[in-house]
Order: structure tokens, then sequence, then C-alpha cells
């Protein structure tokens, strides 16, 4: 059975709360055998690299620019787009479903784009989709790290 692949977005700079978010969030997902994509910068995106690698995981960088630079470096892999911030929809793409965690305005628009592409996304300390809670199909909140992993794997298997 092929690997689930498991987005994480979320902002290049973030609080230690949710950095300790992003690490959890990355080693739950490396436990259960999911590759993650990211960003591959800084802030949430070297978080959870950070835990993917600390469970012996995968971590694949999806980068803006042309060099590695900057890069977190607990990436498994790190690929070169020359993208800037349109590499984001190659982030999304590049999953079977997405997380995202905290956030920023990137972040707000890696979910429009993860659900222009029909990505379910699970909303972890992100921007809230109150007060028309399930409006906006498509978008599933989790209280923890452990919650979002369960929600995350169970989208991502075909009907």
């Amino acid at each position: 059975m092929p690997a689930t692949y498991v987005s994480v977005i979320g902002g290049s700079s973030c609080s230690a709360e949710v950095a300790a978010l992003g690490e959890q969030l990355g080693e739950l997902l490396a436990e259960r055998g999911c590759v993650v994509v990211n960003g591959g910068m800084s802030g949430v995106m070297e978080a959870v690299a950070r835990g993917v690698r600390r469970s012996g995981g995968t971590c694949v960088g999806v980068l803006p620019g042309l060099d590695r630079r900057g890069a977190a470096p607990d990436l498994t892999l790190s690929l070169l787009t020359g993208l800037g911030h349109a590499r984001n929809l190659a982030v999304v793409a590049s999953g079977d479903v997405v997380i995202a965690l905290g956030g920023s305005w990137g972040t707000l628009s890696e979910i429009g784009l993860a659900r222009s592409i029909g990505r379910e996304v699970v909303l972890l300390e992100s921007w809230s989709v109150t007060p028309h809670e399930g409006e906006l199909d498509g978008l599933h909140r989790a209280e923890s790290p452990k919650e979002a992993v369960e929600l995350a794997l169970a989208l991502a298997q075909p009907d």
C-alpha cells in the first residue's frame, strides 16, 4: 500500500506553542508512515520537519527559491522551485490531504488553493470558519495534533 502524503501548511514564523504542536504533529505523521510535504522554510515548516526527523520519517520541503539557503535543517529532501509564493500550489497539490497549523496570509492562500483543487483541509489552531461552521465545504477543525492526524488520514482514504 503506498504511503499517504500529507501537506502541512503554516506560517514562516510562529509562537513557541505552535512550534511545539508542529513538532508533535510531525512525529505523529511519521509514526503513521506518512510522507510529509511542506514549504521547507522556518516557523511551522521547520518545527514539523524536526518532529518528522525525530520519529524517523520523511519530510519533503518545496522551497520558494533557487538555492537551499534558509531551508529547514531537518528536511529529508528539498525541492527548488524558483516560484516564490506560487510554490504554495505545489505544496498543497502534493498532499492527499492538507493540515493547516497556525497561519498567516500565505497559509490562508494555501487553504484556498487546496480547496480549489479538491483537497480536504484540517484546521489546527488555524483560521476560524465561524460563525457559520460547516458553510465552507472541505474544512474540518481538530483540537489536537492527534485528532488532526486521525482526521487527515480518514479524509485521505478514497470513498
